[in-house]
């Protein structure tokens, strides 16, 4: 690095053996949720329900299932409190068939206690007990009554060669900012799985995250149990958790399909980072100077997620750090034909960078050595997924923007967008360089956060100096990036208040040219519309269908157009456009 370069202010990490004990102690002192034994049998009294009694009375958040395995799934349900009885056993039942007559799979849960403990939630783990690559059917019966019928999906093997794997994309859903009709066209999508790339709660109570031109939607007021505009704790985030939950078109999308979920950081606090100086977690929070409040909120925020979410996150209690304590990234294989990287980019990053992000700043050689998104262990682990998938199409499941994004031009440009990898250049360049050097064929990352569409070209390089040196030409393509929009959550045309109308017709092709004409390694843009998308990966090509829905409409009749629609051949980094395919 030159010695010209000035450092101060920038941030410069100062990462040791200890990092995270503060949060590793607080979390000691939590009853973290783990999947409940279920002692299998098939008959008793717990199997026993009226078929007319309605589910939504016992099970107010319907089920779900995730951490789809070959041999099986975590299947999770919450039994209303009014309901609970602790002498009550709950049981469980998976078949081949959606009437639940080929039952493969029944058992019952007698530690009620905890359910109670959990916030009545539970998770039952099936895995060595389903065949591979296969569709099931399960509900939960608890006190005489039946759940809804929920569709679980385990994982091919290794060894099997699917000829596709289909999946729903999904991120960024404020339940204040929208309805959700979104969820119950994903509930309909013929799917493999669901993946969530995160935000899937706001940690607000009030409308701290919405621009000039939100709307206010009758029925979606929050009310927080510690009276706060923002989370104060564990009975704040389950609160959350139980409210989104209860909106009947998510739930139908998780009854309809199998959910792997990351997270970002709204399930803990907005622009969340680790602070190293205070070893502690900080961001956009009333008490973010506070280490100690913030450490016990986010050990809160974990703990309700642990209960929430049906995601195989291992836990072990025993570990010497974070890493070796609780991991969300992680990785799934889908056969010989999809590998699938999920990273965590909220626990082990450094804090925002304070220098104006122009193009003189935001270069790797403006950085300090070690500064970091992922931390140093998580890094290699990605790379070295990556580099040594073996399977067709290699995917980065991430939860921010990793493609530089430049508004304006030569030196008048910024890159606003320092929460994603334009914050972390230094970084970045090392896993692209890794990937270019690996000659990795295929490989596709899915990204969320920004609340746009996006399809682009991942580079090892770029024009201007975010790349390192002058970068006066475009780098050879490495791969392709696809973003999914927000369902609901603030979008840059929402906050300018150019969403409807006349101002829509004007502003939306504008914007959907500026962009990509500011950064020519982006093929697509767009910030004017809400949804979800649909990947799918065959031996032929992987495809990219970006929906927008109507979120201003509470009805499973909302408006759903495609936005945009790209293919990608195997062994060819190219993004075809074929909108005009899928348009209806």
């Amino acid at each position: 690095m030159p010695d010209s370069v000035d450092l101060a202010g920038l941030d410069e990490p100062s990462r040791g053996a200890d990092d995270h004990s503060e949060l590793l102690s607080e979390l000691d002192s939590h009853d973290i949720a783990v999947a409940a034994d279920a002692a299998e049998t098939t008959d008793g009294p717990a199997f026993e329900f009226d078929a007319a009694a309605d589910p939504d009375e016992t099970f107010p958040q319907s089920v779900a299932s995730g951490g789809p395995t070959p041999e099986g799934v975590i299947l999770w349900t919450r039994v209303a409190p009014d309901r609970f009885d602790a002498g009550a056993p709950l049981a469980v039942q998976v078949a081949r068939d959606e009437a639940m007559s080929d039952i493969v799979y029944s058992g019952v849960v007698t530690d009620t206690e905890g359910i109670r403990a959990h916030d009545y939630t539970v998770k039952v783990d099936l895995d060595g007990h389903l065949e591979a690559d296969r569709e099931y059917h399960y509900r939960f019966v608890y006190r005489g009554v039946a759940s809804r019928v929920g569709r679980c999906q385990t994982l091919p093997r290794p060894e099997d060669s699917p000829e596709s794997v289909r999946l729903a994309v999904l991120a960024c859903q404020n339940y204040l900012n929208g309805y959700y009709p979104a969820f119950h066209y994903v509930a309909e999508e013929d799917v493999d799985f669901l993946v969530h790339l995160g935000d899937f709660i706001y940690e607000s109570g009030a409308g701290h995250f919405k621009g000039l031109g939100s709307y206010e939607y009758e029925g979606r007021e929050k009310s927080l149990p510690s009276g706060h505009d923002r989370v104060w704790g564990l009975e704040d985030y389950r609160y959350l958790y139980r409210l989104y939950r209860s909106d009947r078109f998510l739930q139908e999308a998780l009854e309809s399909h199998t959910l792997i979920a990351g997270w970002d950081d709204h399930e803990m606090v907005n622009d969340l980072y680790w602070d190293s100086e205070t070893d502690a977690p900080a961001g956009d929070h009333p008490r973010a100077d506070d280490p100690e409040f913030m450490t016990r909120l986010v050990a809160d925020a974990m703990h309700a997620w642990w209960e929430f979410m049906p995601a195989r996150v291992e836990y072990d209690p025993g570990g010497d750090s974070l890493q070796d304590r609780f991991q969300l990234w992680r990785d799934f294989e889908f056969g010989d034909l999809v590998t699938m990287a999920m990273t965590d980019e909220r626990l082990f990053r450094d804090p925002p960078r304070r220098a104006i992000p122009t193009p003189d700043n935001v270069g790797p050689n403006r950085e300090p050595p070690g500064r970091t998104m992922l931390g140093e262990e998580q890094r290699e682990w990605l790379l070295d997924t990556i580099t040594g998938s073996e399977t067709k199409w290699t995917v980065w499941a991430d939860e921010v923007l990793t493609s530089p994004f430049r508004f304006g031009s030569g030196p008048l440009s910024i890159y606003p967008v320092q929460g994603g990898w334009d914050g972390y250049t230094r970084e970045r360049m090392a896993i692209t360089e890794t990937i270019a050097a690996a000659d990795v064929e295929n490989f596709v990352t899915l990204t969320g956060d920004m609340h746009c569409y996006v399809a682009a070209y991942k580079q090892s390089s770029y024009p201007g100096r975010v790349t390192g040196g002058e970068g006066v030409a475009q780098g050879e393509r490495i791969g392709v990036e696809f973003m999914t929009p927000a369902v609901t959550s603030l979008n840059v045309a929402e906050a300018l208040h150019l969403t409807r109308g006349r101002r829509k017709r004007v502003t939306e092709p504008l914007l959907s040219w500026l962009i990509p004409a500011m950064n020519p390694h982006i093929e697509f843009f767009d910030s004017h519309n809400w949804g979800y998308s649909v990947v799918e990966f065959t031996r032929e090509d992987c495809t990219y269908v970006g929906y927008a829905v109507d979120k201003t409409v509470d009805s499973p009749d909302a408006d759903r157009s495609v936005v945009a629609a790209y293919r990608v051949p195997d062994g060819v980094v190219n993004l075809e456009d074929v909108t005009a395919e899928y348009d209806d």
